[in-house]
C-alpha cells in the first residue's frame, strides 16, 4: 500500500517530537544513576542535554490472572537497572498516526507496557536538587482514541531543560485491555474499583502513585506535579481530576482538545437486546464475538446461551486466557488503526454515577486543582482531511478538495462545538469553584503549499497540530517536516517558545501570568460574563499571541448561529452542517440531527448530497 499525504501528515503531526520511529541504544551515562522505591537505575544523556531514563516499570506486567484487574506495584531488582529503552507499548492495531506501525491490520505491542520514561536537566548523581530547589513535574498523558499511541512517540528533553522541570510520560493499557467491564470478571474482582471495569484510569492513578514514590529520585517535586494529555489523554486529564482514588496525587491539570464523554455501566456490559441495551461493541457483544470466532459457538443465540450455562470463573478463566490478538480481532480498526468501543465508565467508584460536567461546578465534586483548558481553532480538519467526502486524491497522494466553501463552513461549526463542549462549557464549571481557569485557543496555521495542496486551509490549526509546540520540538524526520519549513521557522520557534514557558509557569505557579520571565502577554484566567477576558489566543503574526473576550460558546449559542448563517440557507447546506456535527457526538447527538424536521429530508447515516 502506498504511503498517503495524509499518512505523512498524520505522523507529523502526533509524532511531537519524537523525529521518526526508531531509537537508537545511547550510551551510558554514570552520572545518571538514581535510586527508585523499586531499585537503582541509570540512564543516558540525550541530545537536549537532559538526562532521560526509558522503560521503568511503575507497575506489575498486567498478564495471566491479572489481565483485567487493578494494576499492582512492581516488583523490586537490585541490580542497577539500565534505562536505555523504551518499553513496549501496550496492545493495539498498528498505526503510523499511533507511533506504532506495522503491516496494516495486525495486532502489535504487548501487554506488558505499564511503563514510565523520565527527562530532566542533566546534573551529575551528587548534585540531583532537593528540598525548595526540586523542579515542578509534568506528567504526560497521551492520546489516541484510548486505543492507539505509545509514550514512546513524545520527547520531554527539550521542555525538561528549556524549562527546567521533570517531564514524564507514560503507557497505560488501551482499547478492551483499559477498559472493559463484565460480570464474571466482576464477581472475582478484588474490590469496587477493579469491578469498574476502568483498568487504564487505574493505571493512570497507579503511574500518579510511582511519580509521588519516585520523582525525588530524579529531582522533581511530588508536592507539585501537573498532569497534561491531548485528545484522548486530555479526556483522561478529565477523567483523573474527577476520581477519587486519584485525589491529591497531581496539582495542576492541563487540557488539550479534551472531551466528557462516558458511558454508563449498561452501555458498556450489556447485550445490545438487554433490557437495559449496551453499546453495539460492549463486553457481552465481544465476549460472544470471542466464542463464535474460535468455534467454541456457531452463533450469537449460542453464545448467549453458553454465557448463561457456565459459572463466573470459567468465563473469567476463559477471557484471560485468550491470546491478545484474538481479543482485539472482535474490533475493527478503523483509518488509524483507531477502533470503536465503550470507554470511561460511570461506575460510582472510580468516576461519577451520573453526568460527569456538573461535578466541576461542586467544590467537593472533584479534585479541585488549578485547570488550564484548551482547544484548536480547526480542529476537524485532521479528520476532514482524511475522508474522501471532503477530500479528492489523485494518484493516491495529491489532495483536492471538493468543496472547499464547504469545507471551511464545517470545520468552523465542528471546531466551535468542540471548543463549546470541550472548553468553555467546563471552565465556567470550574470557575465556580476556583479562581484558578485558563482557557486558550490554538491559531497557527502556516503549513506550506505541497503538490499544489493549501495545507495552511486544508489543515491549518488541526487537531494535535499545538503538541510539537508545547514540546519544542519539529525535527520529526523526514515526513514529518513537510509542515515545518525554513519560511515558517522564525515564527513557529517563537510561539513553541511562548507556549513552553506558559505551560512550565503554570506548573510551576499554577498560573501561566506573562510566563517565567514576566515578558508575556497577561494570561487571565476565564470570565464567563460579556465583555472579559476569557482565553488566550496563541497564533503567530498579526494580532500574534493576545487575550480574546470574544463570547463564550454553548451548543445552543453554536446552534444558533449555524441557523441564521446567511451561508447555510440551503437546506442541504446546513443539514450537511448538522450531520457532522451529530457524528461527531459533542453536544448534538444523532436523536437530536433526527428531530429536526427542517433536515427530514436527510436521512441521518446517508448523504443523498454527496457526490462520492
Amino acid at each position: 500500500m502506498r504511503t498517503t499525504t495524509v499518512a505523512v501528515l498524520a505522523t507529523a503531526v502526533f509524532a511531537a517530537g519524537c523525529g521518526g520511529h526508531e531509537h537508537s541504544k545511547p550510551a551510558v551515562d554514570p552520572t545518571s544513576r538514581r535510586v527508585t522505591a523499586s531499585g537503582p537505575v541509570v540512564g543516558f544523556q540525550d541530545a537536549h542535554g537532559s538526562h532521560v531514563w526509558r522503560g521503568i516499570p511503575y507497575a506489575k506486567p498486567p498478564l495471566g490472572p491479572l489481565r483485567w484487574s487493578a494494576p499492582q506495584a512492581p516488583a523490586a531488582w537490585t541490580d542497577t537497572r539500565v534505562a536505555l529503552e523504551f518499553g513496549s507499548p501496550c496492545v493495539q492495531y498498528a498505526s503510523r498516526l499511533g507511533g506504532v506501525p506495522g503491516r496494516d491490520g495486525s495486532v502489535v505491542g504487548s501487554e506488558d507496557c505499564l511503563f514510565v520514561n523520565v527527562y530532566t536537566p542533566a546534573v551529575a548523581d551528587h548534585a540531583v536538587p532537593t528540598g525548595d530547589q526540586r523542579w515542578p513535574v509534568m506528567v504526560w498523558i497521551h492520546g489516541g482514541g484510548n486505543s492507539i499511541g505509545a509514550s514512546s512517540f513524545y520527547d520531554g528533553g527539550h521542555l525538561a531543560t528549556a524549562e527546567h522541570v521533570v517531564v514524564v510520560t507514560l503507557n497505560y493499557r488501551l482499547g478492551p485491555f483499559g477498559w472493559f467491564r463484565q460480570a464474571s470478571l466482576r464477581a472475582e474482582a478484588a474490590g469496587a474499583a477493579e469491578q469498574s471495569g476502568n483498568f487504564a484510569t487505574l493505571d493512570l492513578v497507579r503511574a500518579l502513585e510511582w511519580v509521588r514514590d519516585n520523582i525525588t529520585a530524579f529531582g522533581g517535586d511530588p508536592n507539585n506535579v501537573t498532569i497534561f494529555g491531548e485528545s484522548a489523554g486530555a479526556r483522561n486529564v478529565f477523567t483523573l481530576l474527577l476520581a477519587p482514588p486519584a485525589k491529591g496525587l497531581f496539582h495542576r491539570a492541563i487540557v488539550e482538545s479534551g472531551g466528557l464523554g462516558s458511558v454508563t455501566p449498561a452501555e458498556a456490559e450489556n447485550f445490545t437486546d438487554a433490557p437495559e441495551p449496551g453499546d453495539p461493541n460492549s463486553a457481552d457483544e465481544a465476549v460472544a464475538r470471542l466464542l463464535i470466532n474460535d468455534g467454541t459457538v456457531p452463533d450469537r443465540p449460542a453464545a448467549k446461551a453458553y454465557l448463561a450455562a457456565h459459572g463466573p470463573a470459567d468465563i473469567a478463566r476463559y477471557l484471560r486466557g485468550k491470546p491478545s490478538a484474538e481479543v482485539m480481532a472482535v474490533y475493527t480498526p478503523r483509518v488509524g488503526g483507531m477502533i470503536d468501543f465503550p470507554q470511561v465508565f460511570r461506575d460510582g467508584t472510580v468516576l461519577p454515577a451520573d453526568a460527569l460536567l456538573p461535578h466541576f461546578a461542586q467544590a467537593d465534586g472533584y479534585n479541585r486543582v488549578p485547570v488550564m483548558v484548551g482547544t484548536n481553532r480547526d480542529e476537524n480538519r485532521l479528520f476532514m482531511f482524511s475522508d474522501p467526502r471532503w477530500v479528492k486524491r489523485y494518484f493516491w497522494i495529491v489532495p483536492r478538495l471538493r468543496d472547499e466553501r464547504m469545507y471551511r463552513i464545517t470545520a468552523e461549526y465542528m471546531a466551535e462545538m468542540w471548543k463549546a463542549n470541550g472548553a468553555d462549557a467546563p471552565a465556567t464549571a470550574l470557575q465556580t469553584t476556583q479562581p484558578n481557569v485558563f482557557v486558550y485557543r490554538f491559531d497557527w496555521d502556516e503549513e506550506p503549499t505541497l503538490l499544489g495542496a493549501d495545507l495552511s486551509t486544508m489543515l491549518g490549526a488541526a487537531h494535535g497540530f499545538e503538541i510539537p509546540f508545547v514540546f519544542g520540538h519539529f525535527d520529526l524526520g523526514k515526513e514529518g517536516n513537510v509542515l515545518f519549513t525554513d519560511a515558517n521557522n522564525p515564527g513557529r520557534q517563537a510561539l513553541s517558545k511562548t507556549m513552553m514557558d506558559y505551560w512550565a509557569q503554570f506548573a510551576r505557579t499554577a498560573a501561566p501570568g506573562r510566563g517565567g520571565d514576566g515578558s508575556l502577554p497577561e494570561w487571565m484566567p476565564w470570565d464567563p460574563q460579556p465583555g472579559a477576558p476569557k482565553f488566550m489566543v496563541l497564533d503567530t503574526g498579526v494580532g500574534g499571541t493576545h487575550m480574546s473576550s470574544s463570547g463564550a460558546l454553548s451548543t445552543d449559542s453554536v446552534l444558533a448561529a449555524l441557523d441564521a448563517d446567511p451561508r447555510l440557507a440551503a437546506p442541504r447546506d446546513k443539514c450537511s452542517v448538522l450531520h457532522d456535527l451529530a457524528q461527531a457526538s459533542r453536544g448534538f447527538t444523532p436523536q437530536d440531527y433526527a428531530a429536526r424536521p427542517d433536515c427530514a429530508a436527510y436521512a441521518y447515516g446517508k448523504y443523498p448530497w454527496s457526490d462520492t
